[in-house]
């Protein structure tokens, strides 16, 4: 019974890893990129595929932190528990800079139009 909580965080860690390498996220409306200057259309396209990466890199480390905590709150490990929440710390972080990439790319696509 003492394995269940590391049963339960792999299990957690591995959906993450499924949604990151399997979730095809370009079923995601993109913005029009179809006027304007090639080089700075790239740019801004580019920029805005970076901040989706980014925030949902950023979900998912999250999520697995939260699991992390959790587990580690749950069987008494205050190590376990403490990594879960910089790894909370460190998802929301990606999430707000995949947040600031794709609106740097619609700001550099709007500015294009």
């Amino acid at each position: 019974m003492k394995g269940l909580p590391w049963i339960l965080a792999g299990i957690g860690v591995g959906i993450a890893v499924t949604f990151v390498l399997f979730v095809d996220l370009s079923d995601q409306p993109e913005p029009a990129y179809d006027i304007g200057y090639d080089g700075f259309t790239d740019a801004a396209r580019k920029t805005f595929a970076w901040g989706t990466r980014k925030h949902a890199e950023g979900k998912v480390g999250s999520f697995a932190g939260a699991i992390k905590q959790g587990a580690g709150k749950l069987i008494g490990n205050q190590d376990l528990a403490a990594k879960g929440a910089a790894d909370r710390v460190i998802g929301n972080v990606k999430e707000a800079a995949g947040h600031v990439g794709e609106a740097v790319g619609q700001t550099l696509h709007d500015l294009n139009q």
